[in-house]
């Protein structure tokens, strides 16, 4: 899928969290819905970091397209060198690491000890990746007519204020995992969910994707997971335009009124 679609579906999904949260007696305090939702639909994007046309790519200028040439090659070593008999032999290395459901959990389980071992600072720097990426997801159109430093200062100007919300008593620093020193611990939840929804949504493309990896299947290492071809589309197509991004945006607005209480 494209980019505002990834990023869509991450935000969908945070929400769905906090509905779920709600139904069970635990609700999310609201700055942890917001905040976890705008991380995991700038998270949904990270994967691509293997792609040097991404939008991902272009988020932090020459330090993103210089990560992605990194990553790429990376990559596509771990793919030859742990390819199945069956597996096909290809030149770079997108849609292979990063869209494995174990890269999503080492990011997720990364942001949280930044978070809760780097201090505020660590903090900020994780909200501030992510802000950026959510403001070039789900503004993509805006995102891409404006300057970069405007991007960035928009970033860090949301990453600074959630961050203040935040650590006020009661609106869930602390969330979720209540022991001594361990704020801020949950924000590798909505970045674990964010890669999760990339992967997931880009199996449901043409190619597929390869998230059970390193778990074979039959002859393949990096199985195309994926439902019927007959049910795959392109990515950009009408499908994920006029279907799926409507249905994101809608099943997202109920979460949040669910996550919220609204309905009772």
């Amino acid at each position: 899928m494209m980019g505002p679609a990834h990023s869509l579906s991450g935000a969908t999904a945070w929400l769905g969290v906090g509905a779920a949260a709600y139904a069970l007696d635990s609700p999310m305090p609201w700055p942890v819905l917001i905040a976890g939702a705008l991380i995991c639909a700038g998270a949904a994007l990270a994967p691509d970091l293997d792609h040097k046309a991404a939008t991902i790519s272009r988020a932090f200028g020459p330090v993103s397209r210089w990560l992605c040439e990194v990553i790429d090659k990376l990559s596509h070593s771990v793919y030859q060198a742990t390819r199945g008999k069956g597996d096909p032999r290809r030149s770079g290395g997108h849609r292979t690491l990063t869209h494995t459901w174990l890269w999503a959990v080492l990011c997720g389980a990364g942001a949280a000890a930044i978070c809760a071992y780097g201090g505020r600072w660590g903090v900020l720097a994780v909200l501030f990746v992510h802000m950026v990426l959510a403001i070039d997801g789900l503004l993509w159109r805006q995102a891409r007519v404006s300057s970069d430093v405007l991007v960035w200062l928009l970033g860090a100007t949301s990453a600074w204020m959630l961050a203040e919300i935040l650590d006020k008593p009661g609106n869930g620093s602390g969330w979720l995992f209540t022991g001594p020193g361990q704020e801020y611990l949950w924000v590798g939840l909505p970045i674990l969910l964010g890669a999760l929804m990339h992967c997931i949504g880009d199996a449901l493309t043409v190619s597929g994707c390869p998230i059970l990896w390193p778990i074979p299947v039959g002859r393949k290492r990096w199985y195309p997971v994926g439902p019927p071809k007959a049910m795959r589309f392109r990515a950009g197509s009408w499908v994920e335009l006029k279907v799926l991004t409507p249905v994101f945006m809608v099943l997202g607005g109920l979460g949040a009124v669910s996550a919220l209480g609204l309905f009772d």
